[in-house]
């Protein structure tokens, strides 16, 4: 049995109003695409050069050979830093990928922007991964190669920083699996990382892991050493234990991490599929036209959900009653979901009806998907005298709980 109905769509595509709405929307997506296409780079072409020439792969050619051909990479997070000081994508690139038809959590650092260091921004990319992996069990496979943190930038990262750290230990402490490559300098606080990590792959003459590299090991003791006899691929894998797997290069390190993960014997949380996986019956292309040019205006929700649904179907809760907030039940590729969407601004029976749909999907572990078009709750005096504050932090703890 298949779930809800079937939407009908009575937006026309051909009217000026969704011609506006289709115009005003690919100026957007082009100044977003802009920003993506500037990612790879962010460093700029000397630094991706130099980078080349020193035989090594960019982070995301890393990625794309680590992950099993054909599939996608889900990258999370890439517009981060966007209207900062930072750069677009702050020097990590992070996502969900298959390997050896797991699916896991994967994140490196780009050594050409700024040599893979760690800023506030990149923390918070991190810990997003991070509760990720481990609310869906998902295997953490770090592709390290990080001079550690953003020095100048040190007082804001210290405590947050050592947060990273807590997460990997929780997710080994929860029987998630961790497996960091190195393939360049893991120096000070991102040596840890690999030391943290359940499986470990270093490249021969590339990676390397210590807590103070050998100008600091000559200032604070005076000794003298080398980079590879102080904290090499090789001292590791020979002398101190930290590496498992000594690669001969870039490209050896990824299969050994894909042999790594083909051995875990893995399972993530949750049920798969359940429904009839089908085709939405309106074009997903069709949602540019859904939005309103003008965010002021609201749109129908329902438009938006008949083109992202199976089979466009939708079991509405509640479809009489506080019709501000459409929710209710369908299926995105035979996976069942619960869906907020919102048609104007919150009153409080939107609030009670919105609180109580979530209070149902979480006795089923239903996922939820919020689509939001929203500037706030109904304020002045009916509002306040109707309740909306108590009905609204009904809400925002049905959100919360």
């Amino acid at each position: 049995m298949t779930i809800g109905s079937v939407l009908r769509s009575r937006l026309d595509q051909r009217s000026d109003e969704a011609l506006a709405n289709r115009a005003a929307m690919e100026a957007l997506w082009d100044e977003v695409a802009e920003q993506l296409a500037s990612v790879p780079t962010i460093s700029g072409r000397r630094y991706v050069d130099r980078h080349r020439k020193r035989g090594k792969l960019l982070v995301r050619e890393r990625i794309e050979a680590l992950v099993d051909p054909t599939t996608p990479f889900l990258e999370l997070s890439p517009l981060a830093g966007w209207g900062t000081d930072d750069a677009v994508g702050v020097g990590v690139a992070m996502g969900i990928g298959v390997i050896e038809g797991v699916e896991c959590a994967i994140f490196g650092t780009d050594m050409t922007y700024k040599g893979g260091s760690v800023n506030p921004t990149t923390l918070t990319k991190l810990e997003r991964l991070f509760e990720i992996a481990e609310a869906n069990r998902l295997p953490m496979v770090a592709l390290n190669e990080s001079a550690g943190a953003d020095l100048p930038r040190q007082a804001d990262i210290f405590i947050r920083g050592g947060g990273q750290f807590r997460a990997l230990t929780k997710l080994s402490a929860a029987g998630i699996p961790t497996i960091t490559a190195a393939f360049g300098p893991n120096t000070a606080g991102g040596a840890y990382t690999p030391g943290m990590s359940d499986y470990t792959v270093f490249v021969k003459d590339r990676g390397t892991a210590y807590l103070g590299g050998p100008p600091l090991v000559k200032m604070a003791i005076d000794e003298e050493v080398d980079e590879e006899t102080l904290g090499g691929a090789e001292m590791h894998s020979r002398t101190s234990g930290l590496s498992d797997h000594l690669a001969v290069d870039e490209l050896d390190a990824l299969r050994i991490v894909r042999s790594i993960v083909a051995h875990l014997n893995w399972t993530k949380r949750g049920p798969g599929p359940t429904e009839p996986a089908d085709e939405p019956l309106y074009d997903p292309a069709g949602l540019i036209d859904c939005a309103r040019a003008d965010v002021r205006i609201p749109f129908e929700m329902r438009e938006v959900f008949a083109r992202i649904l199976d089979g466009s179907r939708f079991e509405e809760h509640k479809a009489l009653y506080g019709d501000k907030l459409v929710c209710g039940w369908g299926s995105i590729h035979g996976f069942p979901v619960g869906l907020l969407g919102n048609n104007g601004i919150l009153f409080s029976e939107e609030a009670k009806k919105g609180a109580q749909f979530i209070q149902l999907c979480n006795r089923t572990n239903t996922p939820l998907i919020f689509c939001h078009n929203i500037t706030g709750f109904m304020v002045g005096t009916a509002a306040e005298q109707g309740g909306i504050i108590r009905n609204g932090a009904k809400l925002i703890n049905a959100v919360s709980n």
